[in-house]
């Protein structure tokens, strides 16, 4: 085993990656050391940059043979700390950014294969080129990339309609970490011959193997868009508006987002262009759209008789509907510019959380009630997709308050929440991951069996220990395995 690569090593690898597939100085290595939130700052001695499969699996074997910790590294636009090396610098990172091709669009076949570098956004435009839809969508889609979303099961504004990543993979490659290349670019509907080993890798955050390219469903183009800023009369109308909605439309509600008038005030004072759509202010809003597959006005009528129906028993207090792409498209700016409106308002402490969707009001009730008791006058910021039961259930803090005393609140603010999502069978990491910021809390919250086979698979797949270390699972923990 060698401890750090020398030069002799470093020359290996720029045999297989060529000169631009390794990075050793420190200004073209930072950007890979720190995390989106920059909550960890770590080191390497250094960075590469395969452009092929066969180059990953190359890197792969030369470090399980030297028993080099390695970090993959997508878009850099995670919130747990991932994919940022650890600060023994001892950690090599992976970075897939040259593996950005689209291999394959199958329209007849509804599939789309890429590379796991490929930018979301650049994955959604291909399909559309091809007539099609790949439904998976987030704030960060302009520079994130499909292996980080493969990693986490990242979820998005779509999920109550078309499912989390997982449910929109069909097929994977994946370098395992000795090497060998797993081919499971299998573009099939029905494949019941033996377990369904991708699933294994998706969500796993390179802990397991390498996803280097996978082979996504696509879905009908939408003809059309019917898309509302709604007020609530409360935060328990949602709910039963949302089921409603549902049933009214045949299921056809793509997008049921929880929106606060906090984040009204935040994104309306800090973001340009964002408007409130409202003359007078409401508690709660909800953002909603449904994707139709016939055109012409009978579908968007009938959506407006059932709005109708819901102001008239008093779950709606006032309605707005996009009349035009310029409206739908300034509804979905004030959502997801709630992220960054909420960083003008100072530090925060975030929780990333789910719940059954029919005890998302009570969950709120409760829980802000426990941080208020923490944090006298704490501003909170709770939102999210609340069509799945998703919610960004954020603290700002009391103004004029000192940002490091509002901070040293946070490890309290955590249990307390993490406590009543459990007792509602929830999970604390609902869309962004475990990284290396949650994983004692997996320990804790995953205890017992289900614990003991993530570290036997963990053991199992990845004996020496080398992929994505102190990530997920935490090092040295043996279960009764």
């Amino acid at each position: 085993m060698v401890s750090r690569p020398d030069e002799s090593h470093t020359a290996r690898f720029r045999a297989v990656l060529g000169e631009r597939g390794v990075l050793t100085d420190a200004e073209t290595v930072a950007p890979y050391l720190t995390d989106f939130r920059e909550l960890y700052r770590g080191r390497t001695p250094l960075v590469l940059r395969p452009s092929t499969t066969e180059q990953v699996a190359a890197v792969m074997a030369l470090c399980s043979e030297l028993r080099w910790p390695v970090v993959p590294h997508g878009g850099n636009t995670g919130y747990c700390g991932g994919a940022t090396p650890r600060e023994s610098g001892s950690d090599i990172v992976l970075s897939l950014e040259r593996l950005n091709r689209i291999r394959d669009v199958d329209a007849l076949n509804y599939t789309l294969t890429a590379e796991a570098g490929c930018i979301l956004a650049d994955v959604q435009q291909a399909a559309e080129q091809a007539d099609r839809l790949y439904p998976l969508s987030l704030g960060s889609e302009g520079s994130c990339q499909l292996g980080g979303t493969l990693a986490t099961n990242a979820g998005g504004t779509a999920v109550l309609r078309y499912g989390n990543t997982r449910d929109l993979v069909l097929g994977l490659e994946v370098v395992l970490p000795d090497g060998r290349i797993l081919d499971g670019l299998r573009a099939l509907r029905k494949d019941n011959l033996g377990y369904d080993l991708k699933q294994l890798f998706i969500g796993s955050e390179g802990t397991l193997g390498v996803i280097t390219a996978a082979v996504l469903k696509l879905f009908p183009k939408p003809a059309a868009h019917v898309t509302a800023m709604l007020a609530l009369r409360d935060v328990d109308a949602a709910v039963g508006l949302l089921a409603r909605a549902r049933e009214y439309t045949g299921d056809l509600v793509t997008t049921f987002e929880l929106i606060p008038r906090i984040a009204v005030d935040f994104t309306t004072r800090h973001i340009p262009g964002v408007r409130d759509f409202f003359e007078g202010k409401h508690d709660w809003y909800a953002m909603v759209e449904f994707s139709l597959g016939l055109s012409g006005p009978a579908p968007r009528e009938a959506i407006e008789v059932f709005l109708a129906e819901a102001m008239e028993e008093g779950q709606i207090v006032d309605a707005v509907l996009a009349q035009s792409e310029a409206d739908r498209l300034a509804m979905w700016r004030m959502r997801e510019s709630i992220p960054e409106s909420q960083r003008h308002e100072g530090v925060s402490i975030k929780h990333d959380v789910s719940v059954p969707v029919s005890r998302v009001p009570e969950f709120i009730r409760v829980a802000s009630a426990a941080v208020r008791s923490l944090v006298p006058g704490v501003r909170l910021v709770v939102y999210g997709h609340i069509g799945d039961g998703n919610l960004h259930f954020n603290l700002s803090p009391p103004t004029g308050a000192d940002d490091r005393r509002f901070l040293e609140r946070a490890g309290a603010v955590h249990d307390a929440v993490f406590e009543l999502v459990a007792e509602r069978r929830g999970s604390i990491a609902a869309e962004h991951g475990v990284g290396r910021l949650k994983r004692e809390a997996l320990a804790r919250y995953r205890a017992g069996a289900e614990y003991e086979l993530m570290v036997r698979l963990k053991k199992t797949l990845d004996p020496l220990g080398i992929m994505n270390p102190d990530k997920v699972v935490q090092a040295g923990d043996t279960g009764s395995a």
